[in-house]
């Protein structure tokens, strides 16, 4: 029996009255929002402008920093909007789909972009001699390229079979609108839904992740057999991705636990803040991450600020 009604909007309920405090939230939240998109923006300039920092590691990050500004536009304005200027927090359908779009291709991006980090990583360290002629510039734009078509393909299949979905409800237990609290909404069959989420799973997560474990376990081989000094200096390179990679890895865990297993006991305030980390924190701190810990960037920002200090007096 078909008991679905025609929704054009849905209620997240994900938000929770705390009073007068919601307006500290809210200023908490912008701040958030323009550290990410200032810090972000300042990488991908830098990265564009010195030419010292066109190399494969460096343009990486810079797809890293343009994925992330792209998340958090897809978050933010919703979540301040109706935070603060709405007694109900209501988003229309269409504008719930075009914000499940945008943050799961994200995701997805964002974990290929990491994988291509590690294997370029892997080349790098294993490699040396041969790094310039297989991280080519070619391979580099293709690289990114396809990690972004791969990402926008994928995702578009799952999410033309959740838009065709009769619904049941529109009340998603949530601060942003989700594909898979879409789905448990509806009253037509989602099997097709499943199996294509579950394929969709496998290749944004197993696929990457088998590409990362091989090229770290390539890497750990070629620094138990290196000197100590040559395998302080490895794995000071990739301490930044590790660091990248874990706490994206923490936020998606986070999302799978507080989404998936929603019949836990757990306070209210608690699933929000394990909702939110997954899109917030990883923008928020890879920039400044990158920005402190490696040194040509770090040097480049300082070019940037005090440009006087690096003019060359003219030869008498």
């Amino acid at each position: 029996m078909d008991n679905s009604t025609h929704f054009s909007t849905i209620i997240l309920a994900g938000y929770i009255a705390i009073g007068n405090i919601k307006y500290l939230c809210f200023i908490v939240l912008i701040l958030f929002f323009v550290a990410i998109i200032v810090s972000n923006q300042l990488i991908i300039g830098i990265i564009c402008k010195e030419k010292s920092l066109h190399e494969p590691m460096y343009v990486f990050i810079c797809s890293l920093s343009v994925n992330e500004l792209y998340g958090s536009i897809a978050l933010f304005p919703s979540l301040l909007s109706n935070m603060l200027l709405s007694k109900i927090p209501e988003v229309s359908l269409t504008l719930c789909h075009i914000q499940i779009f945008a943050l799961y291709t994200y995701g997805s991006v964002e974990f290929y972009n990491l994988a291509v980090m590690s294997y370029d990583r892997y080349v790098a360290i294993c490699y040396p001699l041969e790094y310039h002629r297989i991280m080519s510039p070619a391979m580099t734009v293709t690289l990114i390229a396809l990690g972004w078509s791969v990402s926008v393909i994928k995702f578009s299949i799952n999410f033309s079979m959740s838009v065709r979905l009769k619904l049941c409800g529109n009340v998603m237990d949530k601060v942003w609108c989700d594909n898979y609290m879409l789905v448990k909404l509806a009253c037509s069959d989602t099997t097709a839904n499943n199996i294509s989420g579950i394929i969709g799973t496998i290749l944004t997560i197993v696929v990457p992740l088998a590409l990362i474990l091989f090229s770290y376990a390539k890497i750990l081989r070629v620094c138990l057999k290196s000197t100590r000094e040559m395998t302080q200096k490895a794995l000071s390179t990739c301490t930044s991705h590790l660091i990248s990679l874990v706490n994206f890895s923490v936020g998606c865990l986070f999302e799978v636990i507080q989404s998936r297993f929603d019949k836990v006991p757990m306070p209210p305030v608690l699933r929000v803040i394990l909702s939110l980390y997954f899109p917030i924190c990883t923008p928020l701190i890879n920039p400044i991450m990158y920005g402190m810990r490696l040194s040509k960037i770090k040097r480049a920002l300082k070019k940037m600020i005090y440009p006087c200090n690096h003019i060359k007096p003219l030869s008498q």
